[in-house]
């Protein structure tokens, strides 16, 4: 049983993996984007004012409470709500990392003088670079980018089209 279960818990692994890994190319650009424009000067004060137990607790509660928007999802989806999961999914995931981004990027250095975090947060890492030097990400990677080039270009062509009429 063990040898079943072995190499099914890994695909699933990679695969939760996976998904956080794609939903943080999208959510990294948000984090960015609110960090620049919504000024939240206080809260911004009073996280970075924070000690590194307390800022660990609060870097976990999107993650408590979003966390469980990944099973909530594959059950509307496998009852037949496909699209209200996938909503749900994108919704939760998206919400999930860009509060997550943003607690991070607020609390790092506090943080990382947790030593299981720091350990924890290496081995992350470690994943993350595995997975990136894939050649199935690399691949994923390319596609990706041309398919910005390539709307940009239809963006363009369609902006110049526009003008010409």
């Amino acid at each position: 049983m063990k040898r079943i279960l072995n190499p099914v818990t890994y695909v699933l692994a990679a695969l939760y993996f996976l998904a956080d890994a794609a939903f943080m190319a999208v959510a990294k650009p948000i984090s960015d984007w609110l960090a620049r424009h919504v000024v939240l000067r206080q809260l911004r004060d009073w996280i970075r004012s924070l000690r590194p137990y307390p800022s660990l607790a609060l870097f976990s509660v999107p993650v408590i409470m979003l966390e469980p928007v990944k099973p909530v999802a594959a059950y509307l989806a496998a009852t037949g709500q496909i699209v209200s999961g996938v909503i749900t999914l994108i919704f939760g995931e998206l919400l999930k990392l860009v509060l997550v981004e943003r607690l991070f990027s607020l609390t790092r250095d506090k943080l990382m003088k947790i030593p299981a975090f720091a350990w924890a947060y290496a081995k992350f890492r470690e994943a993350k670079e595995w997975l990136e030097a894939t050649e199935a990400w690399q691949a994923i990677r390319a596609i990706s980018k041309a398919a910005r080039q390539y709307l940009a270009d239809m963006k363009k062509s369609a902006a110049v089209a526009f003008r010409q009429s």
